[in-house]
């Protein structure tokens, strides 16, 4: 997964009832995710491009798929002053997503009403059709839909002629940014409320047993996911993160609940150790 959360202490106050060693924990913690701006974004404006950071919040907990590489580049771009092209970049990305997702997904769906008009077609530059289609076959989230569409008004009055633009341009990039990593954050988060998850697991997102069929999570979680017990450990190296796990936990088979009981109630002791992938 991806993300970035260095916004969250950017913008956290120095409370003065902190303790001496929590305050002073904080400060450090602040100069040097300063100090990494400076170095990744350059030294001129820097309070600026520090407050635009600050602005568009964290990059979400996300599942790795083909929006992590264009948000991070539409993001970098309204840090530096550059807000057209992060308007534009953010609006191009959502109408990329709606494509990819109806493109990858609509194979699943040849019964429905919904397919015969969206066969034929390699692209889709109105976002009504997919919007309308993959909320129809249960893949976009009702936030999402939401989200998406108020992106869709925000696209049609920024990337058609519209002379008002110069006027709010930094405020419609940023909305359009704040629309994106939402969309990002409900559609691919990985820490989130999504129905596919196991509610109350600790530390941990696991799929739902009902959920491991579902076209979206087929295509874009479980190849991302090991598949694991309650004892699985992890650990991590150059290559990445590792999984290891019991070869066998023995016959029969756990719903959800009980799965999430046997893993938030497993004994430290009994975690498998990092041996064998």
């Amino acid at each position: 997964m991806d993300f970035d959360t260095r916004s969250i202490i950017l913008r956290t106050e120095v409370d003065g009832h902190l303790e001496e060693n929590v305050k002073e924990v904080l400060l450090n913690s602040k100069k040097d995710i300063r100090d990494s701006l400076v170095r990744e974004y350059g030294e001129y404006a820097i309070e600026e491009k520090v407050g635009n950071f600050v602005a568009i919040d964290t990059k979400p907990f996300s599942t790795l798929a083909y929006h992590n590489q264009f948000f991070d580049q539409v993001r970098r771009a309204f840090v530096i002053g550059a807000y057209y092209p992060a308007l534009v970049g953010a609006c191009a990305m959502g109408e990329r997503i709606l494509n990819h997702l109806l493109l990858d997904l609509r194979g699943f769906y040849k019964q429905t009403p919904e397919y015969r008009r969206v066969f034929k077609k390699d692209s889709f530059d109105d976002w009504r059709v997919p919007i309308n289609a993959l909320e129809t076959w249960g893949i976009l989230l009702p936030k999402a839909v939401i989200e998406f569409r108020q992106l869709m008004s925000l696209r049609h009055r920024s990337i058609h002629f519209n002379a008002s633009t110069y006027n709010s341009l930094r405020d419609d990039a940023l909305s359009a940014i704040l629309h994106m990593r939402t969309i990002i954050e409900l559609q691919f988060g990985t820490f989130t409320d999504a129905p596919w998850f196991i509610p109350g697991t600790k530390g941990h997102c696991f799929i739902k047993k009902e959920y491991e069929t579902h076209p979206f999570v087929k295509t874009y979680f479980l190849p991302k996911c090991p598949f694991v017990g309650p004892l699985f450990a992890m650990d991590f190296n150059v290559g990445g993160w590792r999984f290891f796990d019991m070869e066998n936990y023995g016959a029969g088979s756990w719903t959800d609940e009980e799965f999430a009981k046997q893993y938030n109630d497993r004994d430290p002791e009994m975690v498998v150790k990092p041996t064998v992938i």
